[in-house]
């Protein structure tokens, strides 16, 4: 019985996994450098990262400078530009 369980489990997680659909999520973590408006500068290693966010942006507290907070962020297409046509065969 705690198999069947076990299975039923993991094959729900499998399936809400694949039902989501939509573009990957990704984070960054590091101490914040700036907070303007829209905009929180992160550093992470060596590179600045600086991220928007709008008014659906989740935050439990205002971040401010030297807070470490970790970001969730996907990628999103702003505009696409094809620059030729493909070549055909």
């Amino acid at each position: 019985m705690k198999h069947i369980i076990t299975i039923f489990a993991v094959l729900l997680f499998a399936a809400t996994t694949a039902l989501a659909g939509g573009p990957n999520t990704y984070q960054v973590t590091g101490p914040v450098l700036e907070v303007k408006g829209d905009i929180i500068v992160v550093q992470k290693g060596k590179d600045k990262w600086e991220i928007a966010r709008d008014k659906d942006t989740k935050v439990t507290v205002e971040p401010k400078v030297g807070d470490k907070v970790t970001i969730h962020y996907q990628m999103n297409a702003t505009d696409i530009e094809v620059k030729g046509e493909a070549k055909k065969k």
